[in-house]
């Protein structure tokens, strides 16, 4: 008897275990049915001074150098070092500047590809140390620091790791174009990094604009490892890809690795899957496309509406909003720039300052908001708790109104932010409904708006591929060996950064390898990063502002199975 009650027992138990073992697996299929999440999932998340930088939302960049006197993009050493004398320079009205569109960092271009240094630095003879300002006894560098922090705002040094004063040109990362400078300059450029970080306070972001090869990760790791960074190979940050201020949607905070550590890697480069946070920064000019002041390019000055699609298309989709200064002669920001500042300020303030309503705090895959009457509205701002990671991957916004939902608009991902907007309507409350995610949702806010006078931003994908166009032909006899050696000149072709790809297409149906590639400014070797080799294609990644002041080429070495005729075709991957 014993012994029959014991295996009934035994019994019960197993059928206990098999019942939970099941509504575990129902859950888990309920789960994946209904709410489609990425299961097992490792969701990268950023640091502490990634998550601070991201916060800021908005930066202001401040380009000023011998080309502010020249009125050209890259400093051609034109510029006698006694006209550099901006007796009205203040940087109160930098930061003044700032403050107007809402700016909480301003990073400034302390030594650009020129060479000019604007703090007192022994390395090299041509700086401000050089020049009329006070003397000689200028630090424009410290001026900055002083003034950031009387006015709150976080500091970011700009420093070129290549010097045209030493054949470290445009692209090269600080690659000296004569080999036997090499040395000699690595030591320069290490001593003026470890000046700049260690000698004005804590640097929030460190930019090494077009990477960088000389090695600096023991400075680094002293004096910036509270630091973001842009570019180079202890990038925290990357570029978007173009300088347009505008991003392609959608826009993920994650790559892989592999592509992180090159250095140059960019939106494109983006992926839900990846293993690495590294959020955009998305920058632009106040001129049209230039980052100098001249009394020609402030008129090109953009317009309230042009910088709003920029914040749409930067801040709206996740990322942060890098937006230039760029003082005269003299020192300062000119009036009328000061002016555009503030009124951009004030109509982000005027659009998103005072939701109709907000709800905070929330978990899951569905979220309410709750109006206290009929509303009509036509804007959502949805923020993920990002601290834990990128979770969204789809999502939709409904309306409630006449007794059902209706769908407003749907989207991808959301990170930081995601300002969506829609035409005027008129609901009871809304819901939002996460249709995908990589992990249980963490919604930092849901807030909608009615913005009077909207005129939606100009609905174009950043996403481009125009027609392209054939820059060079072969013939059968130039293929010797079944190689084929080209030179092909795109001066004409890319005048501002972006990223770009060239086709080889031979006339008849083979296999064809480009075998190497090589991307020249003015003659000078850029890095090998910024070309990237595919089978037949070739990606570059121009980040040097050019606006046709040098010479660019490619060259490059093929592989082709059977002589033939053919051409290369070129376009752009992403345009402004």
């Amino acid at each position: 008897m014993k012994s029959k009650y014991s295996k009934l027992c035994k019994s019960v138990c197993v059928n206990i275990k098999l019942m939970k073992c099941m509504l575990v697996i129902l859950c888990v299929v309920f789960e994946l049915l209904f709410t489609n999440q990425v299961i097992g999932q490792t969701l990268p998340i950023p640091t502490k001074a990634q998550y601070q930088w991201h916060e800021q939302e908005r930066l202001m960049f401040l380009h000023f150098a011998p080309t502010t006197w020249s009125e050209v993009e890259q400093n051609d050493h034109s510029v006698s070092l006694d006209r550099i004398n901006p007796t009205k320079l203040n940087t109160d009205q930098w930061c003044e500047a700032a403050l107007a569109f809402g700016a909480k960092q301003i990073i400034f271009v302390a030594k650009h590809s020129g060479g000019f240094c604007w703090w007192q630095t022994e390395t090299t003879n041509y700086g401000i140390k050089d020049t009329p300002y006070k003397n000689g006894k200028g630090d424009v560098l410290k001026e900055i620091a002083e003034s950031c922090k009387k006015y709150g705002l976080n500091l970011g040094v700009y420093i070129y790791p290549g010097d045209r004063t030493w054949g470290a040109m445009i692209g090269s990362g600080g690659k000296t174009k004569d080999p036997a400078k090499q040395e000699a300059y690595n030591k320069v450029f290490r001593t003026q990094l470890t000046e700049v970080l260690s000698n004005y306070g804590e640097m929030l972001e460190v930019w090494f604009d077009g990477s960088c090869v000389i090695d600096v990760s023991d400075i680094m790791e002293q004096y910036a490892a509270n630091s973001v960074v842009f570019q180079g190979p202890h990038a925290t940050l990357r570029w978007p890809g173009t300088e347009s201020g505008k991003l392609f949607y959608p826009a993920w905070n994650t790559v892989r690795s592999e592509d992180l550590k090159t250095g140059v890697s960019t939106q494109i480069h983006g992926t839900p899957n990846g293993d690495v946070w590294a959020p955009l920064e998305t920058n632009t000019t106040l001129y049209d496309h230039y980052w100098f002041w001249s009394p020609e390019k402030v008129k090109k000055r953009k317009s309230v509406d042009e910088l709003m699609d920029c914040y749409y298309k930067s801040v709206g989709y996740g990322s942060v909003f890098l937006l230039n200064a760029s003082p005269d002669t003299t020192g300062l920001i000119v009036e009328g720039d000061m002016k555009r500042y503030k009124e951009f300020g004030d109509e982000i303030n005027r659009r998103f300052s005072n939701p109709i309503a907000e709800i905070n705090s929330q978990k899951g895959n569905e979220v309410v908001l709750q109006l206290n009457k009929p509303t009509r509205i036509n804007h959502a701002v949805v923020m993920e708790d990002y601290r834990e990671g990128e979770r969204i991957r789809e999502y939709r916004i409904e309306g409630y109104s006449n007794g059902k939902w209706v769908e407003l608009t749907k989207g991808i991902s959301v990170g930081r932010k995601k300002i969506d907007y829609f035409d005027d309507v008129e609901v009871e409350k809304l819901r939002l409904v996460i249709t995908k995610a990589a992990a249980e949702p963490l919604i930092r806010s849901f807030s909608v708006y009615n913005v009077s006078n909207f005129i939606p931003p100009k609905n174009q994908s950043m996403h481009v591929w125009s027609n392209p166009q054939k820059v060079v032909s072969w013939k059968k006899k130039d293929v010797n060996n079944n190689k084929l050696e080209l030179k092909i000149n795109l001066g004409d072709k890319i005048n501002v950064p972006g990223q770009y790809v060239l086709t080889v297409l031979p006339e008849i149906k083979q296999k064809v390898k480009v075998e190497n590639a090589a991307m020249f400014y003015d003659g000078n070797k850029a890095m090998q990063e910024f070309v990237r080799i595919k089978n037949n294609t070739i990606q570059i990644n121009q980040t040097a502002q050019i606006k046709g002041e040098a010479d660019l080429y490619v060259e490059l070495i093929i592989q082709i199975e059977q002589p033939c005729n053919g051409v290369v075709e070129f376009k752009p991957l992403r345009i402004n």
